[in-house]
């Protein structure tokens, strides 16, 4: 039973996991940027959170909808200040930049609410809900019920309007989506906007689940790129599949190795992943792949 336990628990975490890991694959399907910087944005959201709920008392989930839009401009001022100067040149250009601006971020969250640890504590942070012999933290189902409406949303707004459609077109052929009259440069711009914003939610999430402190961005920054090389980077359906499988791994890590081993899953993930299949599950190769 403690299996099916561990089982049910990482494809609630696992669902979160899509959530964040979302937006990090969208920005590389379109612009082949490694965004570095993800985990410090979701930090980032969290501290917004501890202080919508500390100085005001909102809740945090219910803070979501003005931590999207706040960091959908954040997002889109990183990339006009930042990440539009490098996004066409090496790929190493990017990881710099986007490293840099990780970097900046943690001193940023340092000097503003200093180095001590943080989390947000709410009515339903210690409840559960049982449901026959499984325990379920209150929090979590939550979470995953957010996770799965806002995965959906980002879904229709892709498939289902001309943004989505632009965003598509341009990650496809990007000057073919010129010659049809898209803004190429503005779309790059939305874009990074919308995968900084799907973290109002994640961050949330991290600070009404998790404590954390300004250098727990390296931690999921880890977790992040380990979901996004095993679903593929550029994916979004291989993105939610290896969040759930990162999920489910690190549930079961912890019943069988101990708490201390789940750090490690993310690592050898990727390791696994770059030897067997470096594409990922529903990646493709990209043109330096194929040339060996």
């Amino acid at each position: 039973m403690n299996v099916i336990q561990a089982l049910v628990s990482g494809l609630l975490v696992g669902a979160v996991y899509a959530l964040m890991a979302s937006g990090l694959t969208l920005v590389f399907g379109v612009m082949r940027v490694v965004n570095l910087a993800h985990g410090a944005f979701a930090i980032l959201a969290a501290f917004l959170t501890w202080t919508l709920w500390s100085g005001l008392g909102l809740d945090p989930l219910a803070s979501i909808p003005i931590l999207s839009v706040v960091m959908f401009g954040v997002g889109w001022l990183a990339y006009v200040l930042i990440v539009r100067h490098v996004r066409n040149r090496h790929m190493s250009m990017t990881i710099l930049a986007t490293f840099g601006i990780a970097l900046l971020l943690e001193g940023v969250m340092g000097f503003a609410w200093g180095n001590q640890s943080a989390a947000v504590r709410t009515a339903y942070t210690d409840s559960s809900v049982t449901i026959g012999p499984l325990y379920l933290p209150t929090v979590t189902l939550i979470a995953a019920a957010i996770a799965v409406v806002v995965l959906v949303s980002l879904k229709v707004l892709l498939d289902h309007t001309w943004a989505g459609r632009a965003i598509r077109a341009s990650s496809v052929n990007e000057s073919g989506a010129l010659l049809v009259g898209v803004s190429v440069k503005a779309i790059a711009a939305t874009t990074f906007g919308i995968g900084i914003a799907t973290l109002g939610a994640g961050g949330a999430i991290i600070a009404a689940t998790y404590p954390f402190i300004p250098g727990s961005h390296y931690q999921w920054i880890a977790r992040l790129l380990a979901i996004a090389v095993l679903g593929g980077l550029g994916s979004l359906p291989g993105a939610v599949i290896g969040a759930l499988i990162i999920g489910v791994g690190e549930q079961l890590a912890t019943l069988w190795l101990g708490a201390s081993w789940v750090v490690a899953v993310p690592f050898l993930v990727i390791f696994i992943v770059l030897l067997v299949r470096p594409q990922g599950i529903l990646g493709q190769r990209l043109r330096e792949d194929a040339v060996a």
